[in-house]
């Protein structure tokens, strides 16, 4: 379940019809590790193996190569959800001691952390030589729209897709939530054990810190953009060795951070 049938009033001058409107479901899924309450994130039902994997690794909480022990403890027929994951105790990462306390939700990543420094990185930058060009970005948007069948019937939700060096798609998955569709990619990649391969990453929205975080953390050196990028996202990019491109959009793009990934 995806997408919800809504009626609405439609109003255009001064008529007004009565429609009925596919709408993007958003829906709250708990996440319980060893039996215990981890996070609430509100995400698009469809997925959650995806996005519970990638959200673990990005958060530092499992990073082994096994598959999870996952099970649904409730599922209800409004997408509300609750799904335990069993991790052996020395199979932890670190990030389990960070416990989010409060509601993750579909547009705030980094809700929940505690204190400022939760939301800084360490480790050595990227270094990467890609042959992308900006032609193939065209190319790499019209492959990812052509899978977007959730936005072309609600118009409400994000995306997020992966390709290699050959502009092959590897995986592509949408959300209500911009961190949450890219946690589904990293989630699906880590289980067809092709997340090495990834080159760059298109997103369907804006480009905030938690983005430019996640594929830092998942070793991705390229993100697009159709929309903008924020500040923050761009200082962490350039940080961090990952060519950082918004505004892409009819041929044209503008190139952020290390543009010596692009060919121009």
């Amino acid at each position: 379940m995806r997408s919800l049938v809504y009626e609405a009033i439609k109003t255009k001058n001064t008529s007004n019809s009565k429609v009925k409107d596919d709408l993007v479901v958003e829906a709250a899924l708990q996440i319980n590790i060893n039996e215990e309450p981890y996070t609430v994130v509100m995400r698009t039902p469809n997925d959650d193996l995806s996005l519970i994997r990638g959200l673990l690794y990005a958060e530092d909480i499992y990073k082994g190569t096994s598959d999870l022990s996952i099970k649904n403890v409730e599922e209800h027929t409004n997408g509300f959800s609750i799904i335990n994951v069993t991790i052996p105790p020395e199979s932890l990462g670190k990030g389990y001691l960070n416990k989010r306390t409060l509601l993750s939700v579909s547009s705030c990543g980094i809700c929940g952390k505690q204190q400022l420094d939760d939301i800084t990185l360490s480790g050595k930058p990227l270094d990467h030589q890609s042959s992308l060009i900006l032609s193939d970005i065209h190319e790499m948007y019209v492959q990812m729209k052509a899978h977007q069948s959730l936005f072309l019937a609600t118009g409400g939700s994000h995306a997020t897709a992966a390709f290699d060096a050959d502009k092959k798609l590897l995986s592509i998955k949408e959300d209500i939530g911009r961190h949450n569709a890219l946690d589904k990619v990293v989630g699906d990649l880590l289980h067809t054990r092709q997340l090495k391969q990834v080159a760059c990453i298109l997103v369907s929205g804006r480009v905030s810190y938690e983005i430019v975080s996640k594929a830092f953390i998942a070793k991705i050196p390229l993100i697009v953009a159709v929309s903008a990028c924020s500040s923050l996202a761009v200082d962490f990019a350039k940080e961090f060795g990952i060519c950082l491109i918004g505004f892409s959009r009819n041929e044209k793009a503008t190139i952020y951070a290390n543009p010596h990934y692009i060919g121009l």
